[in-house]
């Protein structure tokens, strides 16, 4: 079984953005939809976004309330990927960032129901 390999995280002032991106390695996406999870330390892993299956131009996009209107999530087949563009990142935006899928976003954010799960990737906001 194949996972995600997330990149992209670094170490952003409050306010900036950040581009992260999820390759599948060894599977492909092709009917699964795609889920972003972070966890801080000493925090329990909570759900960011969900992605549906099909074509990014029609796929339903979900978002947790601490983020919804500052990211945007998208996908592109082709390519095996999905990414999550981060904007006016706040403080505690701070988390190790991991990408999964699932068969249907209705299981988000129930992190039990994903899999394919990457080694994740920093992100750090702060002054």
């Amino acid at each position: 079984q194949g996972r995600f390999v997330e990149s992209g995280g670094g170490l952003v002032q409050p306010g900036g953005s950040l581009n992260l991106s999820c390759t599948a390695s060894d599977f492909t996406l092709d009917h699964n939809v795609i889920g972003i999870f972070r966890q801080a330390p000493g925090k329990e892993r909570e759900g960011v976004s969900c992605i549906g299956n099909g074509d990014n131009s029609y796929a339903t996009k979900n978002y947790s309330d601490a983020v919804k209107g500052r990211f945007t999530i998208s996908r592109d087949n082709a390519k095996n990927q999905a990414f999550l563009q981060m904007t006016n990142l706040k403080p505690e935006d701070t988390a190790v960032y991991f990408c999964a899928t699932a068969s249907i976003c209705r299981v988000f954010p129930h992190a039990q129901f994903f899999n394919h799960w990457g080694q994740g990737t920093q992100v750090t906001v702060s002054s």
